[in-house]
C-alpha cells in the first residue's frame, strides 16, 4: 500500500472517534483495502493508526465523552508529526494514553523492538536505591551497594535541585491506571526491585536525566539530619543486577512460613503463573493450605502483587463450604471485525481476536455484549475447607486479578483485608483480550485491550478500600517495622 492508499483507508477514522460509531461500520467502508504496511508512513500517518485503534477501544470513553476525547486527540495530530526525537515522541504518545485512565494502556516496555527499547530505557539515569512514594515523600527502603550510605526511611527531598514532590507531579501524567486512581500511580511510579525495567526509571531518566553520571541528592535521615549526597546513576544492566526476583528455574515463586504463634503467612509476589517454568503450583498451594488444621490464623501477603491469573478464587472456594456466586461484570465490545486498514498494525497471539465481536449482541450505540460469556461468575466450592480466620494484606498495586480478589473477599466477607486501598477501579476495567499496535513511523508499540469490564450497578470511581486501613510513614521503614502484618497478626491472635 503506498502512502496516499494508506491515507486515503485510514482516513474515516479520524471522524469514527469524533462520533462514537462502531468500528464495525468503517470496516464495512474500508472492505478490501490492502493488507500491508506503509514503507513511507509519516507521523501523522501515527497519529490515524492511534485514532483507528481507539475506535476498538472498550474503555475510551469511560471516562472521556467522545467530543472531549477527540480534542485530546486533535492536539496529540498536531504535536506529534513536529517532534524530531524518538523521545519525545515516547512522551507524547505516553501522556495521550494515559488520559484515557485505563491502566492497561500504554507505550509496554516490553512490547518495543529491540532498537527503541535500547534508545528509551538503556540510559545511565537511573537511582542507585529502591524507594516507596509515601504521600508525596520519596523514602528509600533499599540502597543498593552503589550507595550503601542511603539507610531505610531516608526521605529524599530534592534530585538535582528538583524537589521530589515536584518530580512526583511531573511523573504522574504518564502513568498508567484505572479511572482517577492516584494512589496506583504513586505505587507504579516506586521502584520496588521486582521489575527488569521500572516505570519511574523510565520516565525519570526521560524527562528528569542528570548532567553527567551522577545525581546529586538533598537527603533527610532518619536522625532529622539533612544533607547533600552524590551517587552514581546506573545503567540498566546494573539496575537488573540488583534486583530481587527469585530465578524462573521451576521453584517455586511463593513463600509459606509457618509462625511460631501457629499463623502462617503466604507471600505472593505475582499471580502471572503462565509466565513462569513453575508449574506445579497448584498442588503446592494445596498442600499448604490443607495444612492449616489446628493453625490460629492465615496471612496472605498480596501487597506486591499487580495480578495476573485468578490464583485468588483457590483461596475463596476453601473458605465458605459452599460454591460461590457473582454478578459478573457485563463484557462488552466496540467492534465485531477489526477494519481491514488497520490490520496491518495490529498484533496479537490470538487471530481470532480479529473477529471477537462477531455473533455478539448488539447493545447499540456501537456498543456489542461479548458472546459465550454467563452473566454470572461462579467459584465452586473445594475442600478440605479452611475454618481459620483469613488476612489479605492489599494495597495500590493490587490490580486485575488481584483487585478482583480483593473485592470478592470484601463482598463476602470471608477474607478480612488489611492495609491501603487497591488499584484498579469499581467501575470497572479493560483487558482479557489484546493488540500490540505498531505504529510504522515512529516504531512506538502501545497495548490495546478489547474487552471492557462494566458493573451492573453505579460504582464508585475508586478501588477497594479495606477493611483495616494502615498507611506506613518514613519512621516505619527506618525502624524496619511491617504495621499493616502487625494489625493483621494482632486480629488473628484475638481470634
Amino acid at each position: 500500500m503506498n502512502r496516499r492508499d494508506m491515507l486515503s483507508a485510514l482516513g474515516g477514522l479520524v471522524a469514527t472517534v469524533a462520533t462514537a460509531r462502531s468500528a464495525s461500520a468503517y470496516a464495512a467502508e474500508s472492505a478490501g483495502a490492502p493488507a500491508s504496511r506503509a514503507a513511507s508512513a509519516t507521523l501523522r500517518d501515527d497519529v490515524r493508526i492511534v485514532r483507528g485503534a481507539l475506535v476498538l477501544h472498550p474503555g475510551a470513553h469511560r471516562y472521556f465523552s467522545p467530543v472531549a476525547l477527540d480534542s485530546h486527540l486533535a492536539a496529540l495530530e498536531r504535536v506529534f508529526p513536529t517532534l524530531e526525537t524518538l523521545e519525545s515522541r515516547y512522551l507524547a504518545l505516553s501522556r495521550f494514553l494515559a488520559r484515557l485512565r485505563c491502566g492497561h494502556s500504554y507505550c509496554n516496555f516490553y512490547n518495543q523492538t529491540r532498537a527503541v527499547a535500547t534508545t528509551l530505557f538503556d540510559r545511565r539515569t537511573r537511582l542507585p536505591f529502591e524507594f516507596r512514594w509515601i504521600d508525596d515523600r520519596m523514602v528509600v527502603t533499599r540502597a543498593l551497594p552503589q550507595a550503601t550510605g542511603l539507610a531505610p526511611g531516608t526521605v529524599v527531598e530534592r534530585i538535582g535541585g528538583v524537589e521530589a514532590r515536584t518530580l512526583l507531579a511531573s511523573l504522574l501524567p504518564y502513568a498508567r491506571a484505572d479511572g482517577h486512581n492516584d494512589a496506583k500511580r504513586r505505587a507504579l511510579l516506586s521502584v520496588r526491585g521486582g521489575d527488569a525495567v521500572e516505570f519511574f526509571d523510565v520516565f525519570h531518566g526521560l524527562l528528569f536525566a542528570p548532567r553527567g553520571d551522577t545525581h546529586v541528592l538533598a537527603v533527610r535521615t532518619p536522625g532529622g539530619r539533612t544533607g547533600t549526597v552524590e551517587v552514581p546513576a546506573l545503567s540498566l544492566a546494573e539496575r537488573r543486577a540488583a534486583m530481587r526476583q527469585p530465578p524462573d528455574d521451576g521453584s517455586p515463586v511463593w513463600t509459606w512460613e509457618a509462625r511460631a504463634d501457629g499463623i502462617a503467612v503466604l507471600t505472593m509476589p505475582t499471580w502471572a503463573m503462565y509466565s513462569l517454568e513453575w508449574r506445579s503450583w497448584s498442588s503446592w498451594l494445596d498442600e499448604r493450605l490443607a495444612s492449616l488444621d489446628g493453625a490460629k490464623g492465615l496471612i496472605v501477603d498480596l501487597r506486591n502483587n499487580e495480578g495476573g491469573e485468578d490464583v485468588g478464587n483457590e483461596i475463596l472456594a476453601r473458605l465458605a463450604g459452599r460454591d460461590l456466586t457473582f454478578d459478573g461484570a457485563i463484557q462488552k465490545l466496540r467492534f465485531q471485525r477489526t477494519p481491514a486498514a488497520l490490520d496491518p498494525y495490529l498484533d496479537t497471539w490470538d487471530d481470532a481476536f480479529r473477529t471477537l465481536g462477531v455473533d455478539a449482541k448488539p447493545l447499540g450505540d456501537g456498543w456489542y455484549e461479548r458472546p459465550g460469556i454467563e452473566g454470572v461468575s461462579r467459584i465452586a466450592a473445594k475442600g478440605p475447607r479452611i475454618t481459620v480466620p483469613v488476612a489479605a494484606l492489599v494495597g495500590a498495586v493490587n490490580s486485575s486479578a488481584t483487585h478482583q480478589f480483593a473485592e470478592r473477599a470484601k463482598l463476602t466477607g470471608l477474607v478480612r483485608l488489611f492495609g491501603e486501598e487497591t488499584g484498579g477501579n469499581l467501575r470497572g476495567i479493560n483487558g482479557g483480550c489484546f493488540f500490540f499496535v505498531r505504529l510504522p513511523a515512529s516504531g512506538i508499540e502501545f497495548d490495546l485491550p478489547l474487552v471492557g469490564n462494566f458493573p451492573r450497578t453505579p460504582q464508585p470511581d475508586r478501588g477497594v478500600p479495606p477493611d483495616v486501613a494502615i498507611r506506613d510513614t518514613a519512621a516505619d521503614v527506618a525502624a524496619g517495622l511491617d504495621p499493616t502484618l502487625e494489625a493483621a497478626v494482632a486480629w488473628l491472635r484475638r481470634g
